[in-house]
C-alpha cells in the first residue's frame, strides 16, 4: 500500500510549536507500508520532507532548513504470552523490535513527525555567522612570583 501525506497548515503549526522551532512551511511524506510474517509486522519506508524555519543560536534571526529524511519502522501486534524481560542486550548491528499496533491502527502521522524532529538541526545557524565572545583578546594573567624563587635566590648567595 502506498501512501501520500501533506500536512495541513494547523497541523504545521501545531509540530512547529511542538518542536520549538518558528514555523513549517511545507510538510510531506512518501510512505509504503507493507505487511510481513503473515501479518504479525507492518514494514513502513518512508520519506519525509519538509521547509522549517527555525532561530539562529547566535543573532536569533530566522534561519530556513529543508529537511529530507528517509526512514523504516517495523510495527507488529502485541504478543501477550511474552515473558517480561529482566536484561536486555542492545546491538548496534540488530534491527529495533517493532513498534506497537495499537487497537489496529498505525499513527504513520506520528512517525513523520517524529522523524522530522530527529532531523532538525539543533544548533541551527545563519551561513557564515560564527559565534565570537566578545572578549577574543587575550588576558595576560598576572604574573605571581615563584615560590621557589626565594630557594633559587638562597642557592645562588651560597655559592
Amino acid at each position: 500500500m502506498h501512501l501520500d501525506i501533506e500536512a495541513k497548515p494547523a497541523e504545521r503549526a501545531a509540530l512547529a510549536d511542538r518542536f520549538a522551532i518558528q514555523s513549517i512551511g511545507v510538510l510531506r511524506a512518501e510512505l509504503t507500508l507493507r505487511v510481513l510474517a503473515g501479518g504479525a509486522v507492518v514494514r513502513v519506508n518512508g520519506h519525509v520532507e519538509a521547509e522549517v524555519v527555525q532561530t539562529c543560536v547566535v543573532t536569533l534571526e530566522p534561519v530556513a532548513q529543508t529537511v529530507s529524511e528517509d526512514f523504516v519502522l517495523s510495527f507488529g501486534t502485541e504478543q501477550s504470552d511474552e515473558q517480561p524481560m529482566t536484561e536486555i542486550e542492545l546491538s548496534l548491528d540488530e534491527e529495533d523490535p517493532p513498534d506497537p499496533i495499537l487497537d489496529g491502527t498505525i499513527d504513520v502521522g506520528e512517525a513523520v513527525a517524529e522523524h522530522v524532529a530527529l532531523a532538525l538541526d539543533p544548533f541551527p545557524r545563519k551561513p557564515g555567522i560564527t559565534f565570537e565572545s566578545g572578549d577574543d583578546r587575550e588576558v595576560e594573567e598576572e604574573k605571581r612570583p615563584n615560590p621557589f624563587a626565594v630557594l633559587a635566590q638562597l642557592h645562588k648567595n651560597k655559592g
